[in-house]
Parts: C-alpha cells; sequence; structure tokens
C-alpha cells in the first residue's frame, strides 16, 4: 500500500526524532518504522520530523520497545505477540491439539484434543468479538464462554461447524477423567471437522495469510492409518460407558446434519491397482470444481457396460484401424500382459484390474476394454521401440 496518505503517529514521530539523534539515517529509520504496518510512510516523513526543531524526542526505553515491538511481526502471518495474542494463541492452540493427536508416543489424546481445541475457538471468537466491538468480558471478569459464543445470532460461524463444536464441547465436558480405551479413534471425523473448520473460519475472518495449512501441510489429516488399520475400526472393544456417550452426543441430530462434512469429516476410498504416481490420497474442498467433479461421481458414476464397451476380439481391429499398424489378437495379449493391465487367465483375483483400461464382468467370466485402452494401444505401436517391447512379451 503507498504511504501518501499515511501520517506519523504522535510516539512514532519522537521515536524517529531520538533515533535521528542518535545517529540512524533517514532510510533505516523509515525501515523500522514501516516494518508490519498495514500503511507505510514515505520519506518526506521522517525528514519532516528531523527539520521539527519543536520536536521531542522519546526515551531510551521508549526506543528500546519500540525496536522490541517492531521486531516482533512475524513475517509469514504479520501477527504482532503484543497487538495479536489472542490470534496467536488460537493458532498455536490448535497446532498443538493435531500434534499431540498424532504423536505415536501420546495416548492421552481424544481428552486433550477436545481441552485445546476448544481454546482455539474461544480465543478466535474472542479476537473476532472484540473487533465487532462485543464485550468478551463481564463487570465480574468473567469472558464469553465459547458455548455461549456459537448459540448468539450474530455468531459467524456455519451451521455444520456450530453443530461440530456443540459435540465437540459436551465430549470435552462427558469424558474428563473416564478412561477411554481405543475410542479416540471413534471420533476422529468430529476432529478432523473441526481442524478443517477452524482453518476456513481462521481465514474467512482474519485473512488467508494466517492458514493452518503452510504449518502443518494438513497433518489436519491426523492419524496416517493404512487400509488394515482403517478396516479394524469398526472392530475395536469401545467401553459401554463411552459408546453409550457416542449415541448420546449424537442424538436429536438429523441425517442432513450427520452427514454435513463441516459437522464430521469423511473420505470414501476405492482399492484399485494404481501406478506409484495415482496411489496418494487427495483432498478437496466440497464447493471446488475437483470436489463438486468427484461428488457427481460419487453419486451417479458405476463401472458399466458402457464406460468398457470393447470386447477382447474387437480391440485389435480398432487398434489397426486407428493406428494404421498390423495388430493382432495375440499382439494384445502380450499388450495387456506388458503394461498389466489384467491378470492371468485363472488367476485367483480376476478383478484385479487397470479400471483406467479393462474391467472383470463376474456375470459372465470375462473382461471388457475401455476405449482410453484402444487409444493408448493405437499410439504406442506406432512407436517402434514400444511396438517391439510389446511383442516381445512371452505369452506362455
Amino acid at each position: 500500500m503507498a504511504g501518501k496518505g499515511a501520517t506519523l503517529t504522535a510516539q512514532e514521530r519522537r521515536v524517529v526524532k531520538a533515533l535521528l539523534k542518535k545517529g540512524w539515517t533517514n532510510q533505516d529509520v523509515q525501515a523500522l518504522v514501516n516494518s508490519g504496518r498495514k500503511a507505510t510512510v514515505n520519506f518526506a516523513r521522517i525528514s519532516g520530523v528531523k527539520q521539527d526543531a519543536n520536536q521531542t524526542a522519546a526515551t531510551d526505553t521508549e526506543v528500546d520497545f519500540f525496536k522490541l515491538y517492531k521486531r516482533a511481526y512475524d513475517p509469514q502471518t504479520g501477527l504482532n505477540r503484543y497487538d495479536d495474542e489472542r490470534l496467536i494463541r488460537a493458532r498455536e492452540a490448535m497446532t498443538l491439539a493435531v500434534q499431540i493427536f498424532n504423536s505415536a508416543a501420546l495416548k492421552f489424546k481424544a481428552e486433550v484434543f477436545c481441552v485445546l481445541s476448544n481454546i482455539a475457538w474461544t480465543y478466535l471468537l474472542h479476537e473476532y468479538y472484540q473487533q465487532q466491538g462485543v464485550a468478551i468480558v463481564d463487570p465480574a471478569g468473567n469472558s464469553l464462554l465459547l458455548g455461549h459464543m456459537i448459540e448468539r445470532q450474530d455468531c459467524p460461524l456455519t451451521d455444520g461447524t456450530r453443530d461440530n463444536l456443540r459435540v465437540i464441547k459436551n465430549l470435552r465436558d462427558k469424558v474428563e477423567h473416564l478412561l477411554m480405551g481405543k475410542a479416540d479413534i471413534q471420533w476422529m471425523p468430529l476432529f478432523q471437522a473441526c481442524c478443517l473448520n477452524f482453518d476456513k473460519a481462521l481465514c474467512d475472518m482474519f485473512g488467508d495469510k494466517l492458514t493452518l495449512s503452510h504449518d502443518l501441510s494438513f497433518a489436519l489429516q491426523f492419524a496416517r492409518l493404512n487400509i488394515n488399520q482403517a478396516s479394524m475400526v469398526n472392530q475395536y472393544e469401545i467401553p459401554e460407558h463411552i459408546a453409550s456417550l457416542d449415541a448420546h452426543l449424537m442424538e436429536g441430530l438429523t441425517a442432513e446434519q450427520l452427514a454435513n462434512i463441516e459437522f464430521q469429516f469423511k473420505v470414501i476410498y476405492t482399492l484399485d491397482v494404481a501406478s506409484k504416481s495415482k496411489a496418494h490420497f487427495q483432498f478437496f474442498k466440497p464447493d471446488s470444481a475437483e470436489g463438486k467433479e468427484i461428488h457427481n461421481v460419487l453419486g451417479y458414476l458405476k463401472a458399466a457396460d458402457e464406460m468398457y464397451p470393447v470386447k477382447a476380439g474387437k480391440v485389435p481391429n480398432l487398434v489397426r484401424e486407428k493406428s494404421g499398424v498390423h495388430f493382432t489378437g495375440n499382439d494384445h495379449i502380450k499388450a495387456w500382459r506388458h503394461y498389466k493391465v489384467r491378470p492371468k487367465t485363472k488367476a485367483a483375483v480376476p478383478e484385479n484390474t487397470n479400471k483406467d483400461y479393462c474391467i472383470y464382468h463376474t456375470a459372465h467370466g470375462d473382461y471388457t476394454y475401455s476405449q482410453a485402452w484402444v487409444d493408448k494401444l493405437a499410439e504406442d505401436i506406432v512407436d517402434p521401440v514400444k511396438l517391439a517391447a510389446i511383442r516381445a512379451v512371452k505369452v506362455w
């Protein structure tokens, strides 16, 4: 932002005068003053103080604190530990909640997450209401509680986010000093949603520079479960009082509320053969273009004949027509073996195919292929090196 209309405060003028008397150059003084400033001051402002014989100078103590204050800005977020203490504490509390939950060395997870996330959201909303001119501390010295803030008519949070926080708060109150058994993982969808909601609210209220995604790289994904671990989740023996609590927490919520991604975060996984470059989990915001496309696909797209319309006997003809290169049924067998598109005949798991190109039909015990497979072969066999590699495969 240009410094055309920016002026020095009375305190800054006194500090500038003191620094100039100590021998600082105009440029160095200007650089210090503009550190962390939203509206920077220009060179003329410093010169004006220098030429003002009536301007008093700050004391050494004032100057020392001013320099300390200016160096307290975080270059990444722009937060200052003296001015933005609530936001700094809010971010740190949520970061600690995630780090503790992710730590393999710690077992005291769910209770700590509930407490720290409650603290994070409380500081965040305190800062929001403070900036809105709402008193966050009453005459008796009591500050607004998170439970009260999320029920206010002017609460800036979405319905799904508030539903999530109500459950997190109840969970914090109910599980205090109770033995959790293996129940921590039971509430991971709630905790995941709580983290993602926090980051979104933080950025919406105070700017994208404050996002935690740079610090955590969305380690907000929590535990790094492998597939075997994930399949065991529902087999854990949850203590009876915890199972009852879980049912109580969800009581009164509609199916629509339970399905809200801001209430509890869930991901659908499919297990297919994939190259390493395609085997990683990816997360998209539901309102992004990718998220909407995935939602549509999950809603109606199923492996069907229209997706894999080409029978094995027709593949060689289509490839020949498209490429102009001689290609036989035997070449096709070698090709799907070379590219590992499907297993061999009579394999123990015939469904283990590359779904980009091929699918197995249990009903009639054969394979059909996609147009993408025909296109790939037609493109590859034009290259003599690739064609030779395919034909070098031994069929028997």
